[in-house]
């Protein structure tokens, strides 16, 4: 591997940015596809599926060697919901922040071994990329604590918004984005009622729900 094609990669990881190694196995010759321009690359089709399912492989005589940043999940809210959601996310690999100014419910004795902020969204999500690899989850049904973090997900480009509250709550929560000046079309990325639609009650089947619903969106993008 050439000395700049090294640095490239250690670059587009320290940026979580998705990129491919593609390597002609005939010659050697080696080349970078970031996930943005796989669309117009001879291998696109072959790049689309490896960049959604992590998975790297031979394809034409050219080895597809996939460089996607870390699965990350933002939870704003320190409730049940979340305390539920966090080991399944783990065990499917993602990072997890949980965002919440109620320092009577962020707590390391209830949120132990996670990147804890007991802050307001609109102050810490300017330093976290809301990237193709993050989803975010809004779970505290305040909308002064919700809204400003649906607002900057729906400036950035995270893989998956979700939403907790019922469909009276989701019609209140899109006429106050629509106020904001946010279209119909961007506030359609929004899912909400949160989870897929399976009957769930109690925190750990809703928590079950949404890493489904969630996991459709990373893998399908639906």
């Amino acid at each position: 591997m050439k000395r700049e094609t090294l640095e490239q990669l250690l670059a587009a990881r320290a940026e979580r940015r998705a990129v491919a190694l593609v390597t002609e196995l005939a010659t050697g010759t080696q080349r970078i596809v970031a996930r943005e321009q796989a669309a117009r690359d001879p291998l696109a089709s072959v790049l689309d599926e490896a960049f959604r399912f992590d998975q790297s492989g031979t394809h034409d005589g050219q080895f597809v060697a996939v460089q996607n940043p870390p699965l990350r999940l933002v939870i704003i809210g320190a409730v049940h919901i979340a305390q539920a959601v966090i080991p399944i996310a783990q065990q499917a690999g993602y990072d997890i922040v949980v965002i919440d100014p109620r320092g009577a419910f962020a707590t390391g004795a209830r949120f132990p071994g996670v990147a804890l902020h007991v802050e307001w969204p609109d102050e810490v999500l300017p330093q976290v990329a809301l990237d193709q690899r993050t989803a975010m989850i809004a779970l505290t049904h305040d909308p002064k604590i919700d809204d400003p973090a649906l607002t900057a997900a729906l400036k950035a480009n995270p893989f998956y918004i979700g939403a907790l509250g019922s469909k009276k709550t989701q019609g209140s929560r899109i006429a106050r984005l629509k106020e904001k000046g946010f279209s119909e079309a961007e506030i359609g990325r929004i899912h909400g009622p949160i989870g897929l639609a399976i009957g769930a009650r109690g925190a750990r089947e809703i928590a079950i729900a949404i890493m489904a619903e969630m996991t459709r969106a990373l893998r399908l993008g639906t």
